[in-house]
């Protein structure tokens, strides 16, 4: 079962995206629900009120500990909530699961919000060209050795991955693309065997 973490966000695209692949989903809305889950979505979505809304369920530390040996997916507000840190962040503590500093918005205001195209490299050599939505989406603003970056928008990274996890800044489950959530469900799959 893949979860999705369904507090705040587009969970329901992640969900259709991810079934259209093949994988069963359930949404997660308690630390119960992720331990029915052998990989997790985190949506995009405000990541400030998905931090407190986590708070008040007590997902924090029981998401970290998946993480350690489960496959986890954060787009937009998901990956900065899996970063380690956080660029001039008051309100939300990262939850250090992918080794990457972010910038909250820094592509811009809601009004500046834009789709382009770029090429995607995944593991075992697909290659594809996609489009993307970036919705006062953050920057990537440094990664350490072990960050393998999958696809780059002018030269910064935009897709990355760092063992069992990946973290896009973009909303990939906006598009009909369907191969990056394949991608992530593979690793599931594989991380099982």
């Amino acid at each position: 079962m893949i979860g999705i973490l369904a507090l705040q966000g587009d969970f329901h695209k992640h969900a259709s995206t991810m079934e259209a692949v093949g994988a069963k989903t359930l949404y997660v809305k308690t630390p119960e629900d992720l331990k029915q889950c052998v990989g997790l979505i985190i949506p995009g979505g405000e990541s400030t009120a998905i931090y407190r809304q986590m708070q008040f369920i007590n997902m924090i530390q029981p998401l970290k500990d998946f993480a350690k040996t489960c496959p986890v997916f954060g787009t937009c507000a998901g990956l900065i909530l899996m970063s380690k840190e956080i660029v001039s962040e008051e309100f939300v503590k990262p939850l250090g699961i992918m080794d990457l500093v972010v910038e909250r918005n820094a592509f811009g205001r809601q009004s500046e919000s834009f789709s382009a195209d770029f090429q995607v490299s995944i593991p075992e050599n697909t290659t594809f060209t996609t489009t993307a939505f970036f919705i006062r989406a953050p920057r990537i603003r440094q990664t350490s050795d072990s960050i393998r970056v999958l696809a780059t928008y002018d030269n910064e990274p935009i897709l990355v991955q760092q063992g069992l996890h990946l973290g896009a800044t973009f909303h990939p489950e906006l598009t009909a693309e369907t191969r990056i959530h394949k991608y992530f469900y593979d690793v599931c799959k594989k991380n099982l065997q």
